[in-house]
């Protein structure tokens, strides 16, 4: 919801869910094309990262069943960082 929050305090509350929203439905995707993005083993095993309309970095980890969100991360967050550190954004906090 951070992330809901932040565009409305910006934008407007319509333009915040119509954002989140595409987020959410760009993730579900991943499932159907787990393998794009970019492999960031370099920060964590097993690690990817992709963008949302360049602004959204969206962290997740693909095994052999499944995708998982790992973070999103908006607004130049670094997170790089939060993910060396352990700190993962959980998805519900952040959309």
């Amino acid at each position: 919801m951070a992330l809901y929050r932040y565009i409305a305090a910006s934008a407007s509350p319509g333009i915040a869910e119509q954002y989140t929203s595409a987020i959410i439905s760009y993730c579900e995707a991943l499932a159907q094309f787990p393998k794009r993005g970019a492999a960031r083993d370099d920060i964590r095993p097993g690690l990817r990262i992709t963008n949302y309309r360049k602004r959204t970095v969206i962290a997740f980890a693909v095994d052999a069943e499944s995708v998982s969100i790992i973070g999103v991360f908006y607004g130049g967050q670094d997170y790089e960082s939060a993910l060396q550190s352990g700190q993962d954004e959980e998805p519900s906090d952040n959309i």
